[in-house]
């Protein structure tokens, strides 16, 4: 395979341009530029809120500079206080080119749609000229979540794709799933696949912190769908959504935007420290995506039962069906039919070979079936969260 090195020695398996509100006031002009601009490769992030957040601008920096990402454009209001030097300092840090319109004092709507296209043009075609290398297997970053989840979750998606890591961390690439909130009742076992003894006891906190928050919010990560689709009790979800993890040590406990520093599984944890302040941890699935993805996620393997037909900005979706009813009706949007778990016509690490080639694939070029359909799915929402623990990242 072959990727786009970046300044700052990474590199990508796209070539994206980001058009990035700092606030909903000026969604609408970052929006018109990424449309009137007409190119797959020229995509819309953003964070909508007006007050300063200190997660929302590292997630927004872990986006803006991801390997995946060639140049970026900032979109402002010009009163917000959403901290667009500092966004744009870390941009310029990490050597890629970064173009700041305000709209309040660049001419209002029009004419500030016309500036952002000639400025998306330019650092398109600069992005022309950034070189393709060879890339190895050990160099990606794959992020795993699910979503609507049902009773065949567990039992043919969620461990084809654990299947699926444990190849990859046998290359030297780096795996990370979540979320503690979905993991409760299986800390335990984690802790025991811990590389040290203190990392353990960190992921058992973590979990013991989602189980908190969940009780305060009064409303656990169960949603109605999950019934409906056969699953009975919290822990039946959380051992299905566990299995995505693989059977690999883990090397360690990140929080949202927080850079693996080695090779290996991670854990995320997606709950915000301290009382509840900006509601439920992830409001909808494509805030998980986002978390990963600004951690480095260069893909993201999607598992659903119920089904889902989103994608993301900036890095590919793959989508792995695990029933096959759901696949049968949602073929086109899905990108690998674990159902055949369930029906007998394959075995679980049949498809988690299956879903590896498909990384394979997708990290050379080939697109995922949300890319081909021009999903771009993108949320933001305000959390806060402490530094990391010594103990999160052991040295090995």
């Amino acid at each position: 395979m072959r990727g786009y090195l970046r300044p700052d020695g990474r590199k990508g398996i796209r070539n994206i341009i980001l058009v990035t509100y700092l606030v909903e006031c000026a969604h609408h002009v970052a929006r018109a530029i990424v449309t009137k601009s007409n190119s797959d490769n020229v995509q819309l992030v953003g964070f909508p809120g007006c007050y300063p957040n200190q997660y929302s601008l590292k997630i927004m920096e872990g986006l803006c500079t991801h390997p995946n990402v060639a140049g970026v454009v900032l979109v402002s209001l010009g009163c917000e206080g959403f901290n667009r030097e500092q966004l744009s300092k870390t941009i310029k840090a990490s050597g890629r080119p970064v173009e700041t319109l305000i709209i309040q004092e660049s001419g209002g709507t029009k004419q500030t749609i016309n500036s952002g296209i000639d400025k998306v043009s330019t650092l398109l075609e600069a992005a022309k000229s950034i070189p393709l290398v060879d890339m190895d297997t050990s160099e990606l970053v794959i992020g795993t979540i699910c979503g609507g989840s049902d009773g065949t979750s567990g039992i043919s998606a969620n461990p084809a794709v654990g299947h699926c890591f444990d190849q990859l961390i046998a290359e030297d690439a780096t795996c990370i799933f979540e979320e503690t909130g979905e993991l409760i009742g299986c800390e335990q076992i984690m802790a025991e696949r811990a590389i040290t003894p203190e990392l353990g006891e960190e992921i058992v906190n973590s979990v013991a912190k989602a189980e908190n928050y969940y009780t305060v919010m009064g409303y656990g990560s169960f949603a109605p769908g999950n019934a409906e689709g056969g699953l009975s009790t919290q822990e039946e979800k959380s051992m299905g959504a566990y299995a995505k993890s693989g059977a690999s040590k883990i090397h360690g406990l990140i929080k949202p935007g927080d850079i693996p520093n080695q090779k290996g599984l991670y854990l995320m944890d997606v709950v915000p420290d301290g009382d509840p302040l900006y509601g439920f941890p992830n409001i909808v699935d494509s805030a998980e995506i986002i978390e990963m993805i600004a951690s480095g996620s260069h893909i993201i393997l999607f598992t659903t039962g119920r089904g889902s037909v989103v994608g993301s900005a900036i890095s590919p979706v793959i989508k792995v069906c695990a029933n096959p009813e759901t696949y049968n009706k949602l073929a086109d949007d899905m990108d690998v039919n674990a159902g055949k778990v369930i029906n007998g016509e394959a075995t679980v690490q049949q498809v988690g070979r299956e879903i590896y080639d498909l990384v394979s694939r997708v990290a050379a070029g080939e697109k995922s079936k949300s890319e081909d359909l021009g999903h771009q799915e993108f949320v933001i929402t305000y959390k806060q969260f402490e530094g990391l623990g010594p103990n999160c990242l052991p040295v090995r």
